[in-house]
């Protein structure tokens, strides 16, 4: 069930500026080898609901005390930390603030929200100065029952180290800080944290900003307070509290050193950058402007981060289209000193770059772009360097992560890169950080404070809580459903259209079940074609743009080329895919783009407002997000209550059936449904019979749908004639380098001898033997 060499992965992602996320391909795998033991079930029978309603165990709280005013309450709160949430409730807007601070958000359909306590949303809560006593007051307050002594216990024990100590950047000095001694005391307790201190005892210091943070927060402890009877006055006051410190030596080591071992003796530390106080970097000169105005989501994010007058590490995570680089750039503005941005692809870097020009008065000269195409336009070595003083730079995870031999261009960029410290790191699409390549990007880039956005928080592999230490804690997280009813996001129709395999491709489907071979065939499937095609005419008519999703590169291409309509792969060149997606944007010419999965994420096509799935790879749940986020943004002019359109084509009787029904998960969670569509194969071919013109078909016959069998058999042989080719060539190079001249003992005949197999010993590969005649003069 993984993926196989023909999938052309390395062809549409190993060059040295595009999408290399190690654990993108992991994912995949992890998804499909999990599905690959249910592949011989091919019915029409959903196994993956079925599956998931068995495996989920069956949670009865019939035990549990509700109070007498119930009705008046909002929550739900559970022995095993779930929490649900009423979203009829007068209460629900400011509980839902709330619970995003305290609790991962699980499912989020229209009437019932899920939460669950975990440990990683008590360090993200802790992070932001709410503390166990907040959080336990506030839910027994809003709970329709007595709250479970299993919750108290889970959030007391959970909260007593997180957030007792945090790592500060102060004029370029490394300090542990804690409101409490003890702590301090403890941590220099152990010998590798004790030989990095640089001055004893702890000092003192006034409570600062931090204050200011905890005074904002003391407004959760009034949520509810008119729900009792006997109100809860008793509320920390803000100036009990002082702050100590101790200073850590300088050098990487250390600091590395006192990260490592209080995140293994259970106080991880939490990392702020106190950028007012930096006198020792650059101001960057950088303002929104005055056009730019954050939604007031994006500003609550961004109040989570900069709460307490220093920006502290972690992720936001915003739906697609929400305005994530908005976010980021008024982050950078905040911070204004120097910002380096990594993205997924060259066309991402270019959009971070118009974006930043547009969003903000930066002087052009200080936004530098660092992808393979920008730093070979440069004539002279010296054009790459950069100037002196904060700049802004921007980049790809794949280029900064590129462990082969640079070009002296590319190395000297990169070697001034990592000879500088940067106030903030912004990595965009940030679930693509744990992979190991990518690792090594923060481990080599000094940065004072890193900020992840993303629309999609999940991954298959299981990766996705390494970016609580690599980044931090997840800051904030939107509510999709909330954001379209309030017209930020489109209304989203999403369908699935059921097509019945013919008896031809069904015959060549499970002659190749048991390789990766079989997935041309339920691509191509001639009642999927039909109904891709019927589509695209009909949607077309109506003045809409389209984006047809292929993750098959055989399929894509004669897709593509069988509607006559342009193409974007790996492979397309840079140039090309930009000339298509403007003439997408900005023109009447191009209104449907056949593209593979390098449009999954970061491409910015306002103006698509359907998308079609005719092709996707094993059960990601991240990709069908990304995915259906291309046509999230509200279209200018459009009519208000205006849907968009997204239609997954499944070939019945096959694998897809259970990896669509896997993919979905994640978007049913977040409150949408989708609407199953068994008719509209026949529909489609009717209305091709009855008004070709306005509804042709390429596969008009049987005899069309034969042909396309034998182009499928076409393309695979040239892929895999490709792949030997592309084979034989690093072979070549290989022997070549292995080759040696050297010269006879006692003559004067020079013999250059070469490795070669014993197939081209044999005969094969155009090897030929050659007898050379020695000079006569020897």
């Amino acid at each position: 069930g993984k993926m196989s060499s023909d999938d052309d992965f390395e062809q549409q992602y190993g060059s040295e500026y595009e999408y290399m996320d190690d654990g993108y391909d992991s994912e995949f795998e992890v998804a499909r080898k999990s599905s690959s033991k249910k592949k011989k079930s091919r019915g029409t029978k959903r196994p993956a609901a079925a599956e998931s309603a068995a495996e989920r165990p069956i949670r009865d709280f019939a035990s549990l005390v509700l109070k007498s005013d119930h009705a008046r309450r909002p929550l739900w709160v559970t022995p095993d930390c779930r929490i649900y949430l009423e979203a009829f409730s007068p209460l629900y807007s400011k509980t839902t603030d709330f619970l995003i601070a305290i609790a991962e958000p699980k499912a989020r359909p229209e009437f019932l929200h899920e939460y669950e306590i975990t440990e990683g949303s008590l360090y993200a809560a802790v992070a932001v100065a709410i503390d166990d006593k907040s959080i336990l007051t506030v839910l027994s307050r809003l709970s329709k029952n007595e709250l479970p002594r299993e919750v108290k216990t889970f959030v007391k024990e959970h909260t007593q180290r997180f957030g007792r100590a945090k790592l500060v950047l102060r004029q370029n000095r490394f300090f542990v800080e804690s409101e409490r001694p003890e702590v301090l005391e403890k941590l220099k307790s152990y010998r590798a944290i004790l030989q990095a201190v640089d001055n004893d005892p702890p000092v003192a210091s006034g409570a600062g900003e931090a204050l200011k943070e905890r005074e904002e927060n003391l407004s959760y402890r009034m949520l509810g307070l008119d729900l009792e009877e006997e109100k809860d006055t008793e509320i920390d006051g803000a100036d009990e509290h002082q702050t100590y410190s101790f200073c850590v030596r300088d050098g990487r080591g250390y600091i590395e050193a006192v990260r490592k071992t209080s995140r293994e003796q259970g106080y991880p530390l939490m990392e702020e950058y106190d950028f007012n106080a930096d006198q020792t970097n650059a101001d960057l000169d950088v303002n929104l402007r005055a056009t730019a105005r954050p939604r007031d989501y994006q500003e609550r994010a961004l109040s989570k981060m900069f709460g307490n007058g220093r920006a502290r590490s972690g992720i936001i995570v915003l739906p697609c289209g929400a305005g994530k680089t908005l976010t980021g750039i008024s982050a950078a503005c905040t911070v204004h000193k120097s910002v380096i941005i990594l993205c997924n692809s060259a066309v991402s870097a270019g959009q971070w770059q118009s974006e930043f020009l547009k969003w903000s008065n930066i002087d052009e000269k200080r936004v530098l772009l660092y992808t393979r195409e920008a730093v070979d336009r440069r004539k002279r070595v010296e054009d790459a360097d950069i100037p002196d003083g904060a700049v802004v730079v921007i980049s790809t995870y794949s280029m900064m992560s590129f462990s082969q031999k640079r070009s002296e261009m590319s190395a000297r960029l990169m070697e001034q890169i990592e000879g500088r410290e940067w106030g903030l790191m912004i990595l965009d699409e940030v679930h693509q950080a744990p992979a190991e390549s990518f690792r090594r990007v923060m481990e080599n880039v000094k940065t004072h404070a890193k900020l992840g956005l993303t629309a999609t928080l999940v991954r298959e592999d299981g990766k996705i809580d390494d970016l609580h230490y690599l980044i931090g804690p997840k800051l904030y997280e939107a509510n999709w459903m909330d954001l379209t009813s309030r017209g930020y996001l489109s209304h989203v129709e999403c369908i699935e259209v059921w097509c019945a395999m013919t008896k031809e491709f069904y015959r060549e489907y499970l002659r190749r079940s048991a390789s990766s071979g079989d997935r041309h065939f339920y691509a191509l499937n001639p009642n999927k074609f039909r109904v891709c095609e019927y589509l695209m005419h009909y949607h077309e008519g109506r003045g809409d743009k389209l984006l047809v999703f292929c993750d098959d590169i055989i399929s894509l291409q004669i897709y593509a080329n069988r509607l006559k309509r342009p193409w974007i792969a790996g492979s397309t060149p840079l140039v090309e895919r930009q000339d298509i997606l403007e003439s997408f944007r900005s023109t009447s010419i191009v209104n449907t783009v056949f593209i593979s999965r390098v449009g999954d994420t970061s491409i910015d096509l306002p103006m698509a407002n359907v998308l079609i799935q005719v092709n996707f790879h094993g059960t990601s749940r991240r990709q069908e997000a990304q995915r259906l986020g291309r046509i999230l943004r509200p279209k200018p002019n459009s009519p208000k209550g205006s849907f968009a359109f997204f239609y997954t084509l499944v070939s019945t009787d096959t694998c897809e059936m259970y990896h669509s029904a896997g993919r979905q998960q994640y978007l049913v969670d977040q409150g949408y449904t989708y609407k199953v569509v068994t008719d509209l194969v026949e529909h489609a071919h009717a209305q091709q019979k009855a008004d070709p013109k306005q509804f042709p078909t390429v596969l008009p016959t049987k005899k069309q749908e034969v042909e396309l069998i034998k182009e499928i058999h076409l393309g695979i042989e040239r892929r895999v004639q490709a792949a030997a080719e592309r084979s034989s060539s690093s072979s070549k190079k290989k022997r070549k380098a292995a080759s040696s001249e050297v010269q006879l003992i006692g003559s004067g005949v020079r013999v250059r001898r070469q490795g070669r197999n014993m197939g081209e010993l044999s005969g094969a590969g155009d090897v030929q033997y050659m007898a050379y005649e020695p000079d006569a003069s020897n």
